[in-house]
This record gives structure tokens, C-alpha cells and sequence, in this order.
């Protein structure tokens, strides 16, 4: 399973998602999606995101199809109409680990000090 977060950038400006964005997305899943599980973070910066949980065989398979999701419902279903997909793609969660190994304060690749092979 993947998570692919998909950036939503309105055509107008101040436009906002509708109340509810969550169950018109859910409803316009299809079989083939694969999709499991949808989030939207309506106030992400610099504009709302949706969070799309979905079996895929690959990487590029998933945000593949996320978009192609996001470009089909949001040319389809008329309360999200003026809404565009900027991008799909898997979070980088790398910055994050390596946040946490800096902070531990241990010494080595990730940390204060020498490499441990040097």
C-alpha cells in the first residue's frame, strides 16, 4: 500500500473545497482505483492536499493513478469544479529519520562525530 498525498490548487483565487469534499471524493472511487483510504487536509499550506491510500505494484504505478484519480473527479463531479491536481507523489519521509538520528546525539553517519568507519 501507498500513500500519495495529491496537491490541489484552486483556478481562482479564495476558492475553497466544499463541505463534504471527502464523501464526493469516496463516492467517485472505482473498483480499479484500488484506492482504501482517502484524508483531505483542506487547510495543508501552501493549499489542501488529499491524502490517497491505494494498492499499486510500484511507486510510479501509484502516484500514476492518483493522479489520473484526481484528474478524472475533479473534471466530473460539478461541486469540484475549478480545482486542478498541481501533483501526486509519494512524501518524502527521509528528512524525517534523519531528524531523529541527528537528535539522538549519537555519533556516526547521522550524528555529531566521525564516520564509525574512519
Amino acid at each position: 500500500m501507498y500513500l500519495v498525498h495529491a496537491a490541489l490548487r484552486p483556478l481562482s483565487p479564495g476558492l475553497q473545497l466544499p463541505l463534504g469534499a471527502r464523501d464526493l471524493l469516496l463516492a467517485a472511487v472505482r473498483p480499479d482505483d484500488r484506492i482504501e483510504h482517502l484524508v483531505v487536509h483542506s487547510d495543508a499550506t501552501p493549499g489542501p492536499a488529499l491524502g490517497v491510500y491505494l494498492l499499486a505494484d510500484s511507486l510510479a504505478e501509484a502516484e500514476a493513478r492518483t493522479a489520473a484519480f484526481c484528474g478524472r473527479v475533479l473534471a466530473a463531479v460539478p461541486q469540484l469544479a475549478g480545482w486542478r491536481t498541481e501533483r501526486a507523489a509519494v512524501p518524502l519521509v527521509a528528512p524525517f529519520y534523519e531528524r531523529l538520528l541527528s537528535a539522538s546525539g549519537a555519533p556516526g553517519r547521522n550524528g555529531p562525530g566521525p564516520l564509525p568507519s574512519t
